[in-house]
């Protein structure tokens, strides 16, 4: 019995997952924001603007660097492109006080969420951080990337350029 049930919620997260990438939009997952307020994620795609969701956590070092290397350029993206940059933290609800407490203590400009129980993850189905999606303006997503090596934020300002205009 408890293997059919498992296999059932198996069969069930494979296929949200599976739906989730043939759509290429962003699943109906509530996450919160840095304050604790809940939010859907699926929101962020019907902004009107090209949006970046960059998954990290405070233990992840290439995640701070490449967040970091970001919030250098972030002010010309906004204005040269109007993009929207998503920081989500997928630091599990012991380590909240961190990310709160290590946000602060940096110069970002972005929206900060929090992936506590890493529903979100689940759903957009990847393993390891960082990791990058982008959203086109009609909310699709049109670009992954996993990683950071120094230099890749040019890469991801191309990505934006490209799909900006």
């Amino acid at each position: 019995m408890k293997i059919r049930i498992l296999g059932v919620v198996l069969f069930w997260i494979g296929s949200f997952s599976w739906a989730v990438a043939q759509n290429n939009t962003l699943p109906d997952v509530n996450i919160k924001n840095i304050d604790g307020d809940a939010v859907n994620i699926a929101d962020f795609g019907k902004s009107g603007k090209v949006t970046v969701l960059n998954f990290w956590a405070t233990w992840c070092t290439p995640c701070k660097k490449e967040l970091n290397n970001i919030a250098e350029l972030y002010p010309d993206w906004q204005e040269e492109y109007d993009v929207e940059i998503l920081a989500v933290s997928i630091d599990d609800s012991r380590n909240t006080a961190k990310v709160k407490t290590y946000v602060n203590g940096q110069s970002w400009d972005y929206t900060v969420l929090l992936d506590q129980n890493q529903d979100l993850q689940r759903a957009l189905n990847f393993q390891s951080i960082p990791y990058t999606i982008m959203l086109n303006k009609e909310g699709k997503i049109v670009y992954r990337h996993n990683g950071y090596v120094e230099g890749d934020e040019y890469e991801l300002e191309e990505k934006i350029k490209e799909y900006s205009n």
